[in-house]
């Protein structure tokens, strides 16, 4: 019967799963000549809780906001949430992968105003990048690569 090694498990050093995605629909917004990746990487366990639990934030958020906006401002309070993916019209799995994006993204790092924009304006690609931290995230960290004396890693 095989006996996990818990003191090897504990001694390991490890390190989140990356991956390059190709996003060539959006090479125009790279640097000239520039490969048209984007780096994502695996989720820890507390980073994945923050994302399950984004859309009930969402919901406190907007209940701070609407306590806080006269009713002069609503429109303008209307348009924030928007901008930000928290009105009640965003579906919890999108709200979700914007969460996902923004703590998964690698290069380039982004927040949660530049993730909205990017489900808004480019639905597959944000559907690619954030089913890839989700698989890289299912895999679990890797042993963290050594660095050998030219800069190189190794396994």
């Amino acid at each position: 019967m095989p006996s996990f090694d818990k003191k090897k498990f504990m001694k390991t050093a490890l390190e989140p799963r990356t991956e390059s995605v190709p996003v060539p629909d959006l090479k125009e917004f790279f640097d000239e000549g520039a490969e048209t990746v984007w780096i994502v990487r695996g989720l820890s366990g507390h980073e994945l809780g923050r994302v399950n639990e984004a859309k009930e934030r969402n919901r406190n958020i907007e209940a701070i906001m609407q306590s806080l906006m006269s009713e002069k401002s609503a429109e303008k309070a209307d348009a924030i949430r928007q901008l930000l993916g928290m009105d009640d019209s965003t579906p919890a799995d999108i709200v979700r992968r914007i969460e996902m994006l923004t703590i998964g993204s690698v290069d380039p790092e982004i927040d949660h105003e530049f993730a909205v924009r990017l489900c808004t304006f480019y639905p597959v690609e944000f559907m690619l990048l954030s089913n890839a931290i989700t698989k890289l995230t299912g895999q679990g960290a890797q042993v963290k690569k050594k660095q050998t004396s030219s800069g190189a890693t190794q396994k």
